[in-house]
């Protein structure tokens, strides 16, 4: 196993590659690191050289230099890959590695091979009360805040509130709250009609952070697309059922193994 740090763009990353074989790039969801995934490193390791980058901002690497979004995450990865020397992978990605794998698979058709999507992100939800009333805090906050000696009791204030209103990634993102919110205003359901790879979604049927309607989206408009849930597991499905995950993810790769 080779664990440590690259310098891609100047963003100093911890990156882990174990085994050999074909290339399978792992990247994790928000507020997670490489690490979060190693139940899936592991298996596939026996047959396939895993890559598993820790993503700007997240774990032992370092912030993005500026409030970034989902092309600029995805276009690091690339970068990532080409440093690597892989100009073609199967990519599986969780919640938000799931948002740029889906977005790498249609920006960078040629660099995605078969795409594995986990509770993936992407879809915006419908405008609801509470996502209103988040917004209009935030609003009301940063005006507070700017006035002389209010900005930490505002802050404050703000932050529990969001909480109770269910906004606690938000809440919690610290210095990486604009790249938060340039990720999660991005609805990548337009994408989905144009994803080439071979797709295996793989749902939660409890996930209360991507609901199983995302994946039951996702599946009736990427093209080549199948969707296993697993009933009863949550946002994390892989770590409360992982060799089931496990099962799912060789069955469908050994099958498009055999389509080639």
């Amino acid at each position: 196993m080779l664990s440590g740090p690259l310098d891609i763009d100047g963003v100093r990353a911890f990156c882990r590659v174990q085994g050999s074989g074909p290339p399978v790039l792992l990247l994790h969801g928000w507020g997670a690191d490489g690490a979060s995934l190693q139940p899936l490193t592991a298996h596939l390791a026996a047959r396939y050289r895993t890559i598993v980058p820790d993503l700007p901002g997240f774990g032992a690497s370092a912030l993005p230099p500026s409030d970034w979004g989902v092309p600029d995450y995805a276009e690091w990865v690339e970068r990532l890959l080409a440093r690597l020397g892989l100009a073609r992978t199967i990519l599986l990605g969780h919640s938000f590695g799931g948002r740029l794998g889906l977005w790498l698979a249609v920006e960078r058709p040629a660099l995605v091979d078969r795409l594995i999507l986990i509770d993936a992100a992407g879809l915006r939800p419908p405008p609801s009360v509470r996502r209103a009333a988040v917004a209009r805090l935030s609003k009301l906050g940063r005006t507070a805040a700017a006035l002389p000696g209010a900005g930490a009791l505002v802050e404050r204030w703000r932050a529990r509130w969001q909480r109770a209103l269910g906004a606690e990634d938000y809440a919690n993102a610290g210095p990486l709250r604009g790249t938060f919110v340039k990720v999660v205003q991005q609805d990548l359901r337009p994408l989905l009609p144009r994803v080439q790879a071979p797709t295996l979604l793989i749902w939660g049927s409890a996930d209360t952070d991507t609901p199983l309607s995302d994946g039951e989206t996702m599946a009736r408009l990427i093209p080549d697309a199948r969707l296993r849930v697993l009933v009863g597991a949550g946002h994390y499905a892989y770590l409360e059922r992982p060799a089931e995950t496990c099962a799912a993810i060789d069955e469908f790769l050994a099958a498009a193994e055999r389509a080639t």
